[in-house]
């Protein structure tokens, strides 16, 4: 009905059926029948009526046996505490995540508030925390911003990324993520993280990063400043600020336990063909660098100082504003998702129809499109929704 939108990839490279078999399959209306199904790998099973209950719930125990989890195991989901402003709609306010949105550039500013205190002693500390421990907390707040903005923010396609914290407490955290990532609970917490990083990279929005003093821009929410199209680093302390200049941060982390949806971690994205800069940047580790270090390293994309900072960041939420949504869209994510196709990529993120796709758009096509007046000295006027 509609090639392009998933269905024959999850046919060939999850199912892994004959591609012959699959171009049958699809342009056939009746469809195939059980065994013939099963022989194609289109299903795993035919089971007959009689036996169907017996059949699920065998399976089910069978696949729970396989898992490590202890058979009592489980953290109940308290409610989250984000809540939208009654009287301002333009703010939204979480325990670990807030949200300030400036309509007039179109721009949502996110701020994830950092650890203040190390992880649980032990796995099973972190366990009974639950719900409460930062590191899932956090991960769920972040989460539920983003799809607030993605559903019910369509017209606010720049999302400008900051974070705030102490950077002992995440490295802290780092070293429990990765020292204890086979328990199980601490396996899902570093899953659901994993989990909500590929909905940012998979977000048709401007992604901008600011590292500024304050800023927690280590290990984990680092990985923030890593999945922006473009970070500015602040160079140098603010005038009136006695916080020390910001630093970056990189952890074990962010070295391939979050990885994004093309198997590749985000720094290794970052350097992709550039192997001599990615193993610099990984011996980097654990080593606070100062703004004209990250630069050298590649981690940024600029380093303003006091000086020119609120300008550049004006003049770039202004510049992004004035642009077409539907070709920022296929341009920044043909530009995140760089080396192997996977199944997830080919899904969720350069699906090749997307440039017939803007080309069809009103923003493209349409009578004040872009494409009628190019070359006429006229400006297009855009739709300035993100879908």
């Amino acid at each position: 009905v509609l090639p392009g939108t998933g269905g024959l990839t999850r046919l060939v490279d999850k199912r892994m059926v004959r591609r012959d078999r699959a171009d049958y399959f699809s342009t056939k209306a009746e469809g195939l029948r059980g065994q013939q199904a099963v022989e194609w790998g289109l299903v795993d099973y035919v089971v007959p009526r009689s036996r169907w209950d017996d059949e699920i719930a065998s399976r089910a125990a069978e696949r729970a046996a396989a898992s490590d989890r202890p058979a009592e195991a489980g953290v109940a989901l308290t409610p989250l505490g984000v809540r939208i402003d009654s009287a301002n709609r333009d703010a939204i306010a979480g325990r670990h995540v807030s949200v300030r949105l400036d309509r007039t550039v179109g721009a949502a500013f996110i701020t994830v508030q950092g650890p203040t205190e190390g992880p649980p002693a032990t796995p099973a500390a972190a366990t009974e925390a639950g719900a409460g421990w930062w590191a899932l907390a956090a991960a769920r707040e972040l989460d539920a911003v983003m799809l607030h903005l993605r559903f019910n923010e369509a017209t606010v396609g720049t999302w400008v990324l900051r974070t705030e914290g102490e950077a002992e407490p995440l490295l802290a955290l780092d070293h429990f993520l990765t020292e204890h990532r086979h328990n199980w609970f601490v396996r899902e917490v570093s899953l659901y993280w994993a989990r909500t990083l590929k909905r940012l990279d998979l977000s048709a929005r401007t992604i901008l990063a600011l590292i500024e003093p304050g800023s927690g821009c280590t290990g984990l929410l680092a990985e923030l400043a890593l999945a922006a199209d473009q970070t500015l680093m602040l160079d140098g302390q603010r005038e009136g600020d006695d916080r020390p200049a910001a630093a970056f941060t990189l952890t074990e982390a962010n070295l391939g336990l979050l990885p994004m949806s093309n198997g590749l971690s985000r720094l290794a994205s970052r350097f992709w063909g550039h192997d001599d800069q990615l193993t610099a940047a990984a011996q980097a580790a654990g080593t606070a660098l100062a703004a004209a270090e990250a630069d050298g390293l590649g981690l940024v994309t600029a380093t303003p100082d006091d000086l020119d900072w609120d300008d550049e960041v004006r003049l770039f939420l202004e510049e992004r504003a004035s642009f077409s949504p539907d070709a920022l869209t296929g341009l920044e994510a043909n530009l995140r998702f760089v080396g192997p196709e996977t199944m997830e990529t080919k899904i969720f993120a350069r699906l090749t129809a997307w440039q017939n796709w803007i080309f069809q758009r009103p923003n493209a096509s349409g009578p004040d499109g872009a494409l009628r007046r190019y070359g006429s000295g006229s400006r297009p006027n855009y739709d300035p929704n993100r879908i």
